[in-house]
């Protein structure tokens, strides 16, 4: 956050002219002999009344600027060194502007305040009293007693939108807050009232009063601050802080688009603020159509909108909050239907419950996957509402992150979580919970046959031993070694987006992946169990040791013939587990004819099973490599 524009109604000064704000502060503070050299030919504007009342002007608001906040400085004990800390990284950026021109907050407690002038006179006010910052009243306000002088003062700021009904009547607030939200400002209005002891008095009274009110103590407590303090309020000026993206931002965005990922962005911002961080962070593409729904009255009024969205399914979309809230409550069902298939939604001054309520609504009326992002504690509601919530660790604290599903540290490791994370955590899921799959109904298909075959008998040919190590020492391994696969590389990943889009047609777990491996399980099982039958042997151990034989066999040339890549791990386990089934039939002569194990006839037979069940499989997945690969085959030595 930093500031970047104040202005006071009659002149506004911007980044370049915040000399100029120090020198007028500087002289209304007494200190003229170290005042900064005045600079009003750059970022400067003067209005039609001159310039005689510029620095009282300036002390007033660069005051109420150094006050109302709830700002606490801590000094480093190391080094000296002073930081601030606040509940919001834009009371930071205030406090550090009004220090960059002569005012320096020192000092901070529940009850008192101390701020210096750059001729190092400290000046001392009692806090009587703070009213938070929250979502539903957006302002926050603050009432100071000046120790030197004992004038008490109410200090207010808060939203344009709230602050224009509070302050006494002027001609300029509305316009200046809107061209500062074209240039992507985020406005915040300043104001004050004096107050004498009696009315101070009588309002304390009344607000003790209605904090203790047995009905609802918040309600009335509000209505004695509006009828006490927020009357007519003087209007100082109007702050334009911008909020500066992180690194990789709009790199970020336009990656995630390209990848089929349709972004939402809800803020509280103006729709003119809005509008302009939506370009700048490329949520908009270039000569995109953007259309704004504002200040809807009617449902017929929403419903004309609709209408004309539906020949605009190009745009992005930037609507307000009033007018979302109408469009939910009227047309739910058409509006998220229809929005979801827009290119970009933008949702300006909305509160965190209605960023929850979207999240829901998509969720509850599409068939989309909901991904919240946001770093504030204003977002947490509308990250625990999605399906996936990823929390920001940023200046405005751990809330969100310490919420979400995943917490990361910057904007841009979005790209390297969905795109090539997200991709292989889906891709190996899919592949393994398929495999799973198989290895338990190919070995079903065995008994199957073997029941069948000799007369539905309910004898089990497999049984003890063979069955704890097929589940386990036999194949565990090698199956979950799949976990670890990959069909492309990190950066190609990366470069190439649109291989995430490809996920999102269900094709890697669907049910016709789930039949094919269904056939092949059928296949493959009634394979073994067949050719086995055929090279029948005198007793029936034999038939259990090549038929096991080519099973667990199969099972560790079927992971081969899956994996993609090659990990070391995989090696390892493909050899390790073929070592151990090799040894173990040492010790299960109950189940192996070690004899006959040993002869060449048990392995030629055992190869030729393995052959029949697994290369026809083999066979059809280099062909189809060959004369129709996917994609990510196409990228995969790049």
């Amino acid at each position: 956050m930093e500031m970047r524009k104040l202005h006071l109604g009659t002149l506004s000064y911007g980044v370049d002219a915040m000399d100029e704000v120090a020198h007028q502060l500087a002289v209304a503070m007494g200190d003229e002999k170290n005042a900064p050299a005045s600079n009003l030919a750059t970022g400067i504007a003067l209005a039609s009344r001159g310039r005689r009342d510029m620095s009282s002007r300036v002390k007033d608001v660069i005051l109420a600027l150094g006050l109302c906040h709830n700002v606490t400085p801590v000094v480093d004990e190391a080094d000296g060194s002073v930081t601030y800390q606040a509940s919001s990284p834009d009371e930071v950026a205030i406090v550090r502007f009004t220090e960059s021109v002569g005012l320096t907050l020192i000092a901070r407690d529940r009850t008192s305040m101390s701020v210096r002038t750059t001729s190092g006179v400290v000046l001392s006010y009692d806090v009587l009293e703070i009213f938070p910052f929250t979502s539903e009243s957006k302002r926050m306000g603050i009432v100071v007693r000046d120790r030197q002088t004992g004038e008490i003062t109410f200090y207010q700021k808060g939203a344009d939108v709230v602050m224009a009904r509070i302050v006494a009547y002027n001609d300029w607030l509305e316009e200046e807050c809107g061209n500062m939200a074209r240039e992507g400002l985020r406005t915040l209005v300043m104001a004050r009232r004096r107050l004498t002891e009696d009315a101070w008095k009588a309002f304390e009274e009344a607000y003790r009063d209605a904090r203790v009110s047995l009905g609802d103590r918040n309600a009335a407590a509000a209505r004695v601050i509006s009828e006490h303090l927020e009357q007519e309020l003087e209007l100082l000026g109007v702050t334009g802080v911008e909020d500066k993206l992180q690194e990789d931002v709009k790199m970020t965005i336009e990656l995630l688009r390209n990848a089929g990922i349709k972004i939402w962005m809800l803020t509280g911002d103006k729709i003119e603020t809005a509008t302009c961080i939506a370009i700048s962070t490329k949520l908009v593409s270039r000569g995109q159509y953007i259309h704004q729904i504002a200040k809807l009255k009617s449902p017929e009024q929403a419903r004309d909108e609709l209408e004309f969205l539906q020949t605009k399914l190009d745009c992005c979309l930037v609507i307000d909050g009033e007018s979302l809230q109408l469009c939910i409550e009227h047309f739910r069902q058409d509006f998220i239907e229809l929005s979801t298939q827009l290119s970009a939604v933008v949702a300006c001054r909305c509160s965190p419950t209605q960023k929850a309520d979207v999240a829901r609504l998509i969720r509850a009326h599409t068939k989309k996957r909901v991904c919240c992002i946001g770093d504030g504690g204003n977002d947490v509601s509308m990250i625990q509402a999605a399906d996936v919530g990823v929390g920001i660790v940023g200046k405005e604290g751990r809330q969100a992150s310490l919420a979400a599903d995943f917490s990361i540290n910057q904007f841009s490791y979005l790209t390297k979580l969905l795109v090539w994370h997200g991709r292989n955590s889906y891709k190996r899921s899919a592949k393994l919970a398929q495999f799973v799959i198989h290895r338990g109904l190919i070995i079903s298909v065995i008994q199957a046959v073997f029941s069948s075959v000799f007369y539905f008998s309910p004898i089990a040919i497999y049984q003890g031993w063979l069955m704890v190590g097929y589940a386990t020492l036999y194949t565990m391994a090698p199956v979950f070694s799949l976990v670890l696969d990959r069909d492309v590389n990190e950066d190609v990943a990366l470069l190439y987006p649109e291989l995430y889009k490809e996920l999102t047609k269900g094709r890697n777990l669907s049910y016709k992946t789930f039949f094919t491996w269904l056939m092949i399980s059928l296949y493959q099982g009634g394979a073994i169990m067949l050719s086995s039958l055929i090279l029948f042997e005198n007793e029936f151990l034999n038939i259990v040791s090549i038929s096991f034989s080519a099973l667990v066999l199969n099972e560790l040339i079927m992971v081969a013939v899956e994996i993609t890549t090659w990990h070391m791990l995989m090696v390892v386990s493909e050899v390790i587990t073929l070592a151990l089934y090799v040894v173990s039939i040492l010790f299960l002569p109950e189940y192996f004819d070690l004899a006959f194990v040993l002869t060449p006839q048990f392995v030629w037979k055992v190869s030729l099973i393995v052959a029949i069940s697994a290369a026809p499989l083999w066979v059809i997945k280099y062909l189809k490599g060959k004369f129709a690969p996917t994609q990510y085959a196409k990228l995969r030595n790049f």
